[in-house]
C-alpha cells in the first residue's frame, strides 16, 4: 500500500492506520548491528525520566576516550526510505542500500558537551554572528490570524546560550540537546573531536536499528500505549497535552533506546546530516523557518535533517519516524534542531 500525501491534514488521516502499530511490537532481530566492539565500553545509563534528569550531559570518560559516548555499528544492508510515508521518503529503486561500519553518539550532543567545545576553542556560532535565530513559541489566536507559521519568530539575541533570546539561559540544563546551531557549527564541533556528521543513509540505518516492518512508520508508543518519544500530543501549535512527559525539549535519554542502544533517534530534536537535500519537496509548509529570517538574508544550501522533533504531531508534521526527512538551510539556526556525530571505520 502506498500513501500519497498533499498536506498536513491528509497526513493525519492517512497515517491513522499505520499508527495502530506500536514500537513496542518490534521484533528484537534488529540488535545485530550493535556488535562486539561495544563489549566492556561504558554505555550511558539512560532510558527513564529519573536517569535522564540525573545525567549531567557528559558521557563517561569524556575527553579521555576519543569514542566517549559512542556505540559501534558494524554496518550492513537496509531499506533506505519508506513506501508508507510522504512522497519525499519514497525509496530509490528497490530501496536496498548498504553502509559501512561506524561509531555514533548514543544521544544528541548536549549543551554540556557543546559548552566544553566552546570553552576549549573559543568558537563563536553562526547565530551569534548573525544576531539571532528562529525560535518556536505557542502563538496566540491573534498571531495565528495575522500570519502563516505564527509559531516561528526570528528572535534577536537567540543563541545556544540564550535559547529564547536575551534573558534566557541554559544554566542547569547541560543534559538537554544543544540547539540553535547550524550545520557549520555542528561540523566544527565534530571536527574538534576528529569526527563527522552522519550521512542521511548512516543516520537512517542507525535509526531503523535493523527493522523493516510497518512499525517504523507508527507513532512511537510503549506497551501501555504511552508515547515513547518526545513529540507533540494535542492540537498543534496551540495545545500540547505532554502525554510523553515533556512539552518542550527533553533531556537526552528520557525514553528507551532503540535496538542499537541509541537514544532519541525519533523526536526531541531534529538532527543535522552532512547531505544536501535533493528529491521531491513536500508542499505543506512543514517547517520553513527561513520564512521568519530577516528580509534580504541570503538563502544557503538546503540540507537534510532527520528524526523529527518535539514539534511533530499527528495533525501537522507526522515526521517522528526513522524514514522522515526535512530540509533546513545550512546556516539557519533553529530551536528544534540539534545533531549527533559519527566516526567511520577505516576503509
Amino acid at each position: 500500500m502506498r500513501f500519497w500525501l498533499t498536506g498536513a491534514a491528509g497526513g493525519a488521516a492517512i497515517f491513522a492506520a499505520a499508527f495502530a502499530w506500536s514500537y513496542a511490537s518490534q521484533a528484537s532481530a534488529g540488535a545485530g548491528g550493535f556488535d562486539a566492539l561495544n563489549t566492556g565500553r561504558p554505555l550511558a545509563a539512560l532510558g527513564s525520566e529519573r536517569q535522564c534528569e540525573r545525567y549531567g550531559g557528559l558521557p563517561a570518560r569524556w575527553r579521555d576516550d576519543p569514542k566517549a559516548g559512542m556505540v559501534h555499528l558494524h554496518g550492513g544492508a537496509f531499506v533506505f526510505g519508506s513506501t508508507r510515508g510522504y512522497p519525499d521518503e519514497r525509496p530509490a529503486g528497490d530501496g536496498n542500500a548498504r553502509v559501512s561500519g561506524f561509531w555514533i553518539d548514543q544521544h544528541d550532543v548536549t549543551i554540556a558537551q557543546f559548552a566544553a567545545f566552546v570553552a576549549a576553542t573559543g568558537y563563536v556560532t553562526e547565530a551569534e554572528k548573525q544576531g539571532g535565530a528562529a525560535v518556536f513559541h505557542v502563538p496566540t489566536r491573534e498571531e495565528m490570524n495575522a500570519r502563516d507559521l505564527a509559531w516561528w519568530s526570528w528572535v534577536n539575541g537567540a543563541t545556544w546560550r540564550h535559547p529564547q533570546g536575551p534573558g534566557s539561559n541554559v544554566d542547569g540544563k547541560g543534559n538537554l540537546p544543544v540547539t540553535l546551531v547550524t550545520l557549520h557549527d555542528a561540523l566544527a564541533y565534530a571536527h574538534w573531536l576528529g569526527r563527522d556528521l552522519p550521512t542521511e543513509a548512516e543516520w537512517e540505518y542507525a535509526g531503523k536499528a535493523g527493522h523493516q516492518d510497518a512499525s517504523l512508520d507508527a507513532a512511537p508508543a510503549d506497551a501501555n500505549g504511552k508515547p515513547a518519544a518526545n513529540y507533540w500530543q494535542g492540537v498543534f501549535p496551540v495545545l500540547n497535552t505532554a502525554e510523553d512527559g515533556h512539552a518542550g525539549l527533553a533531556p537526552v535519554g528520557c525514553y528507551a533506546a532503540n535496538d542499537f542502544r541509541l537514544y532519541d533517534m525519533i523526536g526531541n530534536a531534529w538532527e543535522w546530516t552532512r547531505d544536501a537535500y535533493s528529491g521531491p519537496h513536500q508542499s505543506h509548509t512543514n517547517g520553513d523557518t527561513f520564512a521568519v529570517a530577516p528580509a534580504g538574508r541570503r538563502h544557503d544550501t538546503a540540507m537534510v535533517i532527520k528524526g523529527g522533533s518535539y514539534l511533530c504531531s499527528r495533525d501537522y508534521c507526522v515526521r517522528y519516524r526513522a524514514s522522515s526527512r526535512e530540509q533546513q538551510e545550512a546556516d539557519l539556526a533553529a530551536s528544534h534542531i540539534g545533531f549527533r556525530t559519527v566516526l567511520r571505520d577505516p576503509a
